[in-house]
């Protein structure tokens, strides 16, 4: 093997670099792609609830206001009133207010500062949206079994409450928040524990996944409420912050 690379033709490895290369940012790019769609779906299912929305992630957080209205319909207290004006200065202010109100709910922001947001870095807007979902809609998650009472990252809590409620079921074996979901079984199998009248779950195919998916999101959405913030495609790019 290393006789063949050895003499290979320079300008051959050089061309399958790059074509490797360009499929490594390709599926980078569709997977942020798909976070950017659900995250967005997620926070505009909460401005709604004060007539608002956004549509573009990246550029509609940018002057604060929808990021401290946003805080203000999580949490139920009053922010700071943002500050008038379209400048930086006024936008980085108002930003600012959101991230310390977060600091003050303890909230770690890591190296984040208001002129990442203020920029729309993608990574990082990305990455405060995914903290504020832990923070207001996950962290309050906590499991206690007979044999184990310790305190679980909100992670871990919520790991071990799917699997708790999708014992038993066949092809369901949830480890972790990617791979065991992508073909639909695990979100049928929740469903089905506590709605068990919506779904017919000895008739689902493994095999299935678009239909698997399609049947659960829009189960959720016509049946428990639950806005639909993922398209079976998308699953296809599962990371850590979906």
């Amino acid at each position: 093997m290393e006789e063949e690379w050895a003499s290979a033709d320079p300008a051959h490895l050089q061309v399958s670099y790059n074509q490797l290369e360009g499929r490594f940012k390709q599926l980078q790019d569709e997977r942020e792609a798909v976070q950017k769609k659900t995250f967005t779906k997620w926070v505009n299912s909460h401005l709604s609830r004060v007539s608002c929305r956004i549509t573009d992630l990246y550029m509609d957080l940018r002057d604060g206001r929808m990021l401290i209205k946003l805080l203000e319909v999580l949490s139920g207290e009053r922010l700071p009133k943002p500050t008038k004006g379209r400048m930086r200065i006024h936008c980085l202010e108002n930003v600012d207010k959101a991230l310390q109100f977060l600091k003050e709910q303890r909230v770690h922001l890591e190296n984040m500062g208001s002129h990442d947001i203020v920029d729309g870095n993608h990574r990082l807007t990305l990455g405060l949206i995914w903290t504020i979902i832990l923070r207001f809609q996950i962290q309050d998650i906590s499991v206690e079994t007979e044999d184990n009472k310790e305190k679980r990252s909100a992670k871990d809590a919520l790991l071990l409450w799917c699997q708790m409620k999708t014992a038993g079921y066949p092809n369901v074996n949830i480890h972790n928040f990617t791979t065991s979901w992508r073909d639909g079984m695990a979100f049928n199998a929740l469903i089905h524990k506590h709605r068990p009248d919506l779904i017919d779950f000895d008739k689902l195919k493994k095999s299935n996944a678009h239909y698997n998916l399609q049947n659960a999101f829009n189960l959720a959405e016509q049946h428990l409420g639950l806005t639909k913030l993922l398209d079976p495609e998308g699953t296809e790019h599962f990371n850590q912050y979906n």
